[in-house]
C-alpha cells in the first residue's frame, strides 16, 4: 500500500502489521470489554502495567504505549465519547479523539495506523455518524503526514458503511 492510503480490512485488529493498533479504551485505560479487552489479552498483563502508570486518560484523548507482545510496535489509546442523544457534543469529542490519534502519529512520524469504530460498540455512537468523521479526519491525516491509515471492521455491515463513506 502508498504512503498516503486508506484501506479497509474486515478482521481482528490485534493481528495487523501496522505500527500503531488504536485501542477502543475506557478513561482508566484499563483492560474492559470488547476491542479494549482483546488488544489487553493479546499484548499480554505488561500492557495494563504500563497503563496503570499513565494515570487514565480524558474522554477525546488519546495516549501511546508499547504494543508489547503484538504484530504492532504501538498502541495508541483512545478514548471516545459515550453517545446520549447527540447532544453532548459527542460528535465534536469524536472528531477531537481521532484528531488526538493523528497528532500522536505526526508526533512519532509513524508510518500506519489500525483504528477500529471507535464508539460504536458499547459507547453506541451511531456508526454512520462516526464513520464519516473517522474518514474525514483520516483524509486529513494523510494528506498532513504521508501515512497508511487502515480501518478494521468487526463485521461486515460496518466494512460496508466505511466503504460508503470512503466513496462519498
Amino acid at each position: 500500500m502508498a504512503l498516503g492510503a486508506i484501506k479497509l480490512v474486515l478482521g481482528d485488529i490485534t493481528t495487523l502489521p501496522a505500527e500503531a493498533i488504536v485501542n477502543a479504551a475506557n478513561a482508566s485505560l484499563l483492560a474492559g470489554g470488547g476491542v479494549c479487552g482483546a488488544i489487553h489479552m493479546a499484548a499480554g498483563p505488561e500492557l495494563e502495567t504500563e497503563c496503570i502508570t499513565l494515570g487514565g486518560c480524558p474522554t477525546g484523548e488519546a495516549r501511546i504505549t508499547p504494543g508489547y507482545r503484538l504484530p504492532a510496535k504501538y498502541v495508541i489509546h483512545a478514548v471516545g465519547p459515550k453517545y446520549w442523544d447527540g447532544t453532548r457534543n459527542e460528535a465534536a469529542i469524536l472528531r477531537h479523539c481521532y484528531k488526538s490519534i493523528f497528532r500522536i502519529v505526526g508526533e512519532r512520524n509513524l508510518s500506519s495506523v489500525a483504528i477500529p469504530a471507535l464508539g460504536t460498540g458499547i459507547y453506541r455512537f451511531p456508526i454512520k455518524e462516526a464513520t464519516a468523521i473517522a474518514v474525514e479526519e483520516a483524509e486529513f491525516a494523510i494528506n498532513a503526514f504521508a501515512i497508511n491509515v487502515v480501518f478494521c471492521c468487526f463485521d461486515k455491515y460496518a466494512l460496508g458503511v466505511y466503504n460508503f463513506a470512503l466513496q462519498k
